[in-house]
């Protein structure tokens, strides 16, 4: 999909992109080993309890006060506070899946797979108030990559 908005790539946004790709990586393996240890609720609670509390001292730190002259910001529509239930089924899911014979490799794979064909259909339908675009054939190559990629990360590292 194209975006005519921005032209050029940036690459602090490419690495601040990859970087949270490899926090995404830790944060399942840490919550598995919490589920393993414990359950994959056990692990929700405790990955969003210690979320809460970073937050807080994140907000505490640099919270400022908006200026006097400075215009209310819009309130966010209702169904995007929704993300702490996605956020807190995907902890679950993730952390039952990577003590399965999928492994830590197999979850990301597939969890890449699913987050772009659904942002895919995101676009096609133009869920949440995005835009409507159709997908091109670099989409279509992509999404055929990238669960190629899953199949052989799965079926060929399973049987080494």
């Amino acid at each position: 999909m194209t975006n005519s908005t921005h032209s050029r790539l940036n690459p602090l946004h490419l690495a601040a992109a990859f970087a949270s790709g490899c926090l995404l990586t830790l944060m399942i393996h840490f919550n598995g080993m919490l589920a393993h240890y414990g359950n994959a609720l056990f692990s929700s609670w405790t990955a969003h309890g210690t979320g809460t509390v970073a937050a807080l001292i994140y907000l505490a730190v640099l919270y400022k006060k908006p200026k006097a002259g400075e215009a209310a910001k819009p309130k966010a529509p209702l169904w995007a506070y929704f993300g702490g239930v996605v956020g807190a089924a995907i902890v679950m899911l993730t952390s039952s899946t990577v003590n399965s014979p999928l492994a830590l490799s197999g979850t990301i794979a597939l969890g890449l797979g699913g987050q772009v064909i659904f942002s895919l259909a995101a676009d096609i339908w133009g869920f949440f108030g995005l835009p409507k675009r159709r997908p091109d054939a670099r989409d279509m190559c992509a999404v055929a990559l990238i669960l190629g990629g899953s199949a052989l990360i799965i079926l060929v590292g399973r049987a080494a």
